[in-house]
């Protein structure tokens, strides 16, 4: 429980790579949940963008809280929302706040759509956007490996393949380690935490101790023991709980390095801001 990870204090507060506080569910008690995630030992939020309208909202968060940074973009599965006047939006956005840290959330998802056509004219942009800002990226990617993996190796072949992670990490280790290979990191959420998720498991375990991060994903995906309750930042250190059993490694020394892979990946702006 995330609780009970908490009373253990941690020497390096804990990053929750990927959050969604602007979410409705989290109008009535926001102040509360930001005082949970102070009391868990977490530090740090990066606030992830499915479309451009919760751009201002968010950027209110990161005026409200000064923990949060934020990434621009367009979620797969909201094509609805772009037209060609987004990537400008997108581009704009990105230099006028030095809290936005990255583009995404971006990528592929078949699970849900199968318009793998529409969904990457709204990628490409995406992925452009960030090798110009040079900004890492934010890859949701679900039933797509394939394509997605195409497309990353296209461009790293050109020198176009941006930095970024695979977040909400769901995939085999097979594929993971072909993401590795592309220099791109790996985040584990609270899918780590249930009991039938053997591929997740396998992936926390052999990944390289210098590429993954920790995530709630929240307000979805809580963990084990709340699942199917609304998630929440403090919970990322039941997360990390979870990593470090997988691993056979001390809480202290996964929470090091996850932040420590975190402030890698997104640069000193993630704690200079």
């Amino acid at each position: 429980m995330a609780s009970a990870v908490a009373l253990e204090t941690l020497e390096v507060p804990l990053i929750d790579s990927h959050c969604h506080i602007v979410f409705r569910n989290f109008d009535d008690d926001l102040e509360e949940v930001a005082q949970r995630w102070r009391d868990a030992g977490v530090g740090r939020l990066l606030h992830a963008c499915v479309e451009p309208s919760e751009i201002p909202a968010i950027r209110a968060l990161a005026d409200r809280f000064p923990e949060l940074r934020y990434s621009v973009g367009v979620h797969p599965l909201d094509t609805e929302h772009w037209t060609g006047a987004t990537p400008a939006v997108l581009r704009q956005a990105a230099l006028d706040d030095p809290r936005v840290l990255a583009v995404g959330e971006l990528g592929l998802d078949l699970f849900r759509d199968k318009n793998l056509d529409q969904q990457l004219a709204m990628l490409r942009p995406q992925l452009d956007l960030a090798v110009e800002l040079d900004l890492p990226v934010i890859i949701h990617c679900r039933d797509a490996a394939e394509p997605m993996l195409a497309e990353l190796r296209q461009r790293a072949e050109r020198g176009a393949c941006p930095r970024g992670v695979m977040h909400c990490w769901s995939g085999t280790p097979e594929e993971m380690a072909a993401f590795l290979d592309l220099g791109l990191y790996i985040s584990f959420s609270g899918n780590v935490t249930f009991p039938k998720a053997t591929d997740t498991h396998a992936c926390a375990q052999r990944v390289r101790a210098d590429r993954f991060l920790v995530e709630t994903d929240c307000p979805f995906l809580a963990p084990v023991p709340r699942r199917g309750k609304r998630n929440e930042p403090a919970y990322v250190a039941a997360v990390a709980q979870r990593v470090a059993e997988l691993r056979q490694e001390p809480l202290q020394q996964v929470a090091r390095q996850s932040t420590a892979n975190a402030c890698a990946l997104f640069g000193p702006r993630l704690h200079s801001v």
